[in-house]
């Protein structure tokens, strides 16, 4: 069956953080909910402790690291599910129970397996 990647954009925010523990409750119902189609997934950390890489020159050239987001946007990519379905229409159904998309967005992609 074909893999798709779900991508969670929300607000910017440390889902850790005990104020976000009713939201976090939706996702873990939805989990359980999805489980048998779950392959993977996780949140991510706010875009502040992300590291930007960049290689000037191409390969072999010269690292270069910034703190920070590679963009600044009002949602962030907050998080992922891998999904297994059966097509596009499921995966987009399973998507559409996320709490991201009742507040944000979510990006179903497909997954080229190598």
């Amino acid at each position: 069956m074909p893999m798709y990647a779900a991508l969670t954009y929300t607000r910017d925010v440390d889902w850790t953080s005990p104020e976000y523990a009713e939201e976090m409750k939706d996702y873990r119902e939805f989990g359980q909910a999805a489980a048998a189609v779950i392959r993977g997934g996780n949140a991510l950390y706010p875009t502040a402790t992300a590291t930007t890489v960049r290689v000037t020159g191409g390969k072999g050239g010269e690292v270069i690291t910034s703190d920070g987001p590679y963009a600044e946007t009002k949602e962030a990519l907050t998080g992922f599910y891998l999904f297994e379905c059966a097509d596009l229409d499921e995966a987009v159904a399973y998507a559409s129970r996320l709490p991201a998309a009742w507040d944000g967005a979510v990006e179903v992609r497909p997954v080229i397996e190598f």
